[in-house]
C-alpha cells in the first residue's frame, strides 16, 4: 500500500495512504489533534501516578512520543502499549518531523521506539513501552488491564470495521472500571456501541477542524 508524506496546517507531518483517501493523523494539525485528544483530554485528565496505557493504532509513534513528553514532566509512570498490524517503514519515520515540534531532545528515543523489537517491553525512566504487531481480531486483551484507551484507528469511513461491536467489546474487555476511551471520532453509531457495552459518554470540544471529540468512561459496578 503506497504511502505519501505530506505536511499538515500546523506545520508537522503525516502519512497519507492514497488508496484509502486517509491521513494518519489530522490535516489540521497533526500534533495540535494529537495533544488536544490524547494528552489534554487523555492522560492529563487521569489523576492516578501510575498508569497503564493502550493505543490502538501505534502508526508513526506520534502519540507515544507526546506521552512520553507528558511522563517526563509530570509525576507519572506509565506504561504503554501499542498495538499496529501494519508497521511504516523505518525509511518514512525518518521523514516525519515532530522532533522539531517536541523537542530534539528526543531524537534517540523516537529512533530507540521504532527500533525496539515488536514484544518485547523497553524502558524510557519511568515510561515503560511495549509494541505488539497484530490485528487487533487476533489480540487476545487482559480483562480490566487498562486505564486509559488511545482509539488511534483510521476513521469510520476508510475502515468501518474498527467501529463496531467486535472490536469495541475487546476495548471493553481490557479497560478498568473508571478507566476512560479517548477519541478523535464523534460519530454516533460508535458512541451508542460504547454506550450499550457500558459507557458513559462525554461530548467535547475537538481539535481544529472538528466540532467535537468522544471520552467515554466504563461505569464502575
Amino acid at each position: 500500500m503506497k504511502r505519501e508524506i505530506t505536511k499538515t496546517a500546523d506545520g508537522s507531518t503525516t502519512i497519507y495512504i492514497p488508496e484509502m483517501d486517509e491521513n494518519y493523523h489530522s490535516h489540521h494539525g497533526a500534533i495540535q489533534e494529537a495533544k488536544h485528544v490524547f494528552i489534554q483530554y487523555g492522560v492529563r485528565s487521569v489523576s492516578q501516578e501510575e498508569l497503564t496505557i493502550f493505543e490502538m493504532g501505534f502508526g508513526t509513534g506520534l502519540n507515544a512520543l507526546l506521552t512520553l513528553d507528558y511522563t517526563s514532566e509530570n509525576d507519572k509512570k506509565i506504561n504503554y502499549i501499542g498495538i499496529e498490524a501494519y508497521p511504516v517503514e523505518d525509511s518514512m519515520i525518518q521523514e516525519l518531523n515532530y522532533l522539531d515540534e517536541i523537542g530534539e531532545k528526543y531524537t534517540e528515543d523516537f529512533k530507540k521506539m521504532h527500533d525496539a523489537p515488536w514484544g518485547e517491553g523497553i524502558d524510557f525512566g519511568d515510561f515503560h513501552l511495549t509494541k505488539i504487531h497484530q490485528k487487533i481480531e487476533d489480540y487476545e486483551p487482559q480483562s480490566n488491564s487498562v486505564d486509559i484507551i488511545y482509539f488511534d484507528a483510521f476513521g469510520p469511513r476508510a475502515q468501518g470495521d474498527m467501529w463496531e461491536l467486535p472490536v469495541l467489546e475487546k476495548m471493553a474487555e481490557m479497560i478498568k472500571p473508571g478507566g476512560i476511551l479517548v477519541t478523535y471520532c464523534a460519530q454516533g453509531q460508535f458512541k451508542r456501541h460504547l454506550k450499550s457495552l457500558g459507557f458513559t459518554i462525554e461530548r467535547l470540544p475537538g481539535p481544529p477542524g472538528k466540532r467535537e471529540m468522544t471520552r467515554a468512561t466504563k461505569v464502575v459496578g
